[in-house]
């Protein structure tokens, strides 16, 4: 066998172990591909997949309760124009979503998660840190689950410094939405100990991923939905992909 061909045999073998690499699947606003985002239904769905792990987005309501809603404003989903931090929780449960959804509470959407999936929690809204470390930390307590079952991430980086003062052992996540912000990004996760960068997969590389693994920070990017861009990622060897179709990943 020629020395060109033993060459090419050994980089289809590198790439295939690149693109086989067993990558955490998370499941986008529960699997919103299937089912209204960040809904009972869309988390149950992704628990049907078989997911690692779900994230989900949360605000305070007036009344001070965690909801799991993406957007500020309840028009873009609902039968209301209300801003979800100005209305009280009775109000929000009142509140119709397309296809005669509701609005869960954070607390809802826990009860129904599986032991071996660990559920993300993307700070949306302000004020937001203290409240769910209050509430995360009773069902640690209670169930006597590990801190691993959960991860904060949020855009608010403060939201992320905050939390860290209050929580030393639960896992964050840095989202990332620019380029320029990934060194950013890199030095505030060495100074919470924040254990991995989300950022945005349209402008990563290879390289940028590899700069980010250097740190010893994991690479969980979003949002991955088609054939090309899963491949992708995964010749990036990144750590998790975040997606509206977990059942794709893994195809």
């Amino acid at each position: 066998m020629s020395k060109n061909i033993l060459l090419l045999l050994l980089v289809l073998s590198i790439v295939s172990c690149a693109s086989n690499k067993d990558i955490i699947v998370v499941g986008h606003r529960g699997a919103m591909g299937h089912a209204l985002e960040n809904t009972i239904e869309s988390v149950k769905k992704a628990i049907q997949l078989n997911v690692d792990g779900i994230e989900i987005d949360v605000f305070k309501s007036k009344t001070g309760e965690l909801v799991v809603y993406h957007d500020p404003f309840l028009s873009r989903l609902s039968n209301s124009n209300a801003f979800i931090e100005q209305i009280s929780l009775d109000s929000i449960k009142k509140v119709e979503l397309k296809g005669g959804l509701s609005i869960p509470t954070l607390n809802e959407v826990i009860d129904i998660i599986p032991e071996k999936i660990f559920l993300n929690i993307e700070l949306k809204g302000i004020n937001t840190a203290s409240e769910t470390n209050k509430v995360i930390t009773e069902y640690l307590r209670e169930f006597n689950l590990p801190p691993s079952k959960f991860i904060i991430s949020s855009f608010r980086w403060d939201e992320l410094i905050k939390f860290r003062d209050l929580n030393k052992d639960i896992p964050i996540a840095i989202l990332v939405d620019s380029l320029y912000k990934i060194d950013s990004a890199i030095k505030l996760a060495n100074e919470i100990n924040a254990i991995a960068l989300n950022p945005n997969n349209k402008f990563i590389t290879k390289k940028i991923v590899n700069k980010i693994q250097s740190n010893n920070i994991k690479v969980f990017p979003y949002t991955i939905n088609s054939p090309k861009n899963i491949k992708r990622m995964k010749l990036m060897g990144v750590d998790a992909i975040i997606t509206d179709y977990p059942e794709r990943i893994n195809k």
